[in-house]
């Protein structure tokens, strides 16, 4: 009796322990998009750029700790200020084939934030055609 007694007493403590962190503020983060495709260009065309637009759908402020490349190839800056609840921010990538192999690629980013989902990968790909 004792043991049925105390294992509801610890089952309903984890219930309300759940319960309150569900109303804990948390920030979300959702973008518009999740790949690009850059299409065929030539490598002479030089460096190619995409933006990655994000919205803050939570209820706390965002913070982008961190956007990291597959490669050296590809750099992504991000904005580092707080986004507020509804507001939108960037990750924009660039990829700079220059001197790499020619033909398709297919490079990811991985965007570390506070967010409910840590991390959130982006895919840019395309095929680069050799510079003659």
């Amino acid at each position: 009796m004792i043991r049925t007694l105390l294992l509801s007493a610890l089952a309903c403590l984890f219930s309300l322990t759940a319960f309150a962190q569900d109303d804990e503020p948390q920030a979300d983060i959702q973008f518009d998009k999740l790949t690009h495709d850059f299409g065929t260009f030539s490598e002479k065309d030089g460096k190619q750029t995409c933006t990655f637009t994000f919205t803050n759908t939570g209820n706390a402020p965002l913070v982008i700790n961190q956007a990291y490349a597959s490669c050296g190839c590809t750099v992504a800056t991000y904005t580092k200020d707080p986004v507020q609840p509804g507001e939108s921010g960037t990750v924009e990538v660039t990829y700079n084939g220059k001197g790499k192999t020619a033909g398709h690629f297919k490079k990811t980013v991985s965007v570390r934030s506070n967010a409910k989902r840590e991390v959130v990968r982006l895919t840019i790909e395309g095929t680069m055609t050799a510079d003659k």
